[in-house]
């Protein structure tokens, strides 16, 4: 199984790519300058030459904030771009995963969301995604759209190991403490991909596999302040600094862009038609930490003397 995975940096194709000989199948990412979804050119052009069995399309333009001073970059890359990759993938007959996001959402719902609930994007981010959406669902390949929430990886850049950084030079940190959500590691969730193409490739008449899914980790509820106090602890266990953490609402970090107040992902759907169901992210954490930082100090053995 030979798949095409949009975007070379990006945390989840990293993990694609780095998992794929261990999941048995072939990854091959491809993004600028040979694919530019700002500018994409003749993408099925680009997909033939690459001969997939299925196609991911993971690249997005991500930076939240950065959308609501170009729009219209993030509108090409999210929107259009997307489209032009599902076009692709009709025409070359292929099915298509595409990766979304919470930010579809407004937060304002008291518990998870599921894909039935109504989607009103509070910024351009979130718009350009949705649209993204739309274009892939209605592109007559074979499609599956997974949203995803607070993802992070020991690759790129993220929170864990933002906080990671700022702890070597601080001994207090404020986090955000009133949006919730769960944090989903871009390991688990390549882990969940690839099933989803092997169900979608196996079974390729059933309709039932196609639409939006959200896929988001298992365990408790948290806040990014949680978050960044399970990943101090996490450091501490491993021999490192673990700063105090002082818990703010949203109002007292201003940003560019809104922020869903909850972002959790009810994924019952997913493990119901494609069985996938993502760890409780609390363990997934100590695994990139062990990446980052390394195994837990009781879990290094002492040196013989």
């Amino acid at each position: 199984m030979r798949i095409a995975v949009t975007g070379k940096a990006g945390q989840v194709a990293t993990a694609m790519a780095e998992r794929a000989e261990r999941a048995g199948v072939e990854v091959v990412t491809v993004g600028r300058p040979e694919l530019d979804l700002a500018c994409p050119g003749d993408v099925t052009a680009v997909f033939a030459a690459l001969a997939p069995d299925a196609i991911v399309s993971a690249a997005a333009h991500t930076g939240v904030d950065k959308a609501e001073s170009e729009p219209d970059l993030a509108q090409a890359i999210n929107a259009t771009g997307a489209a032009a990759v599902a076009k692709a993938a009709a025409e070359l007959g292929v099915p298509i995963v595409h990766l979304s996001t919470d930010y579809v959402f407004d937060g304002s719902k008291t518990s998870a969301w599921v894909e039935t609930d109504p989607v009103a994007p509070l910024g351009v981010y979130g718009a350009s995604k949705l649209a993204g959406e739309t274009a892939v669902l209605g592109s007559g390949a074979r499609a599956v759209v997974l949203r995803l929430a607070w993802v992070y990886s020991p690759f790129g850049a993220n929170f864990v190991k933002t906080m990671l950084r700022l702890a070597e030079s601080r001994d207090r940190l404020a986090v955000v403490a009133d949006q919730i959500g769960a944090p989903t590691s871009a390991l688990d969730i390549a882990d969940g991909v690839f099933a989803v193409v092997r169900t979608l490739l196996a079974r390729p008449g059933d309709r039932a596999l196609e639409g939006v899914f959200h896929m988001g980790a298992g365990g408790p509820d948290a806040s990014w302040a949680d978050f960044a106090e399970a990943v101090f602890d996490g450091a501490a266990a491993r021999g490192g600094k673990r700063p105090a953490v002082d818990r703010i609402p949203t109002s007292a970090y201003p940003t560019p862009a809104r922020r869903p107040a909850r972002s959790r992902l009810a994924s019952a759907k997913l493990a119901e038609i494609h069985g996938v169901e993502l760890p409780d992210w609390r363990l997934s954490l100590d695994t990139v930490l062990d990446r980052l930082i390394g195994p837990r100090s009781t879990d290094r053995k002492e040196p013989r003397s």
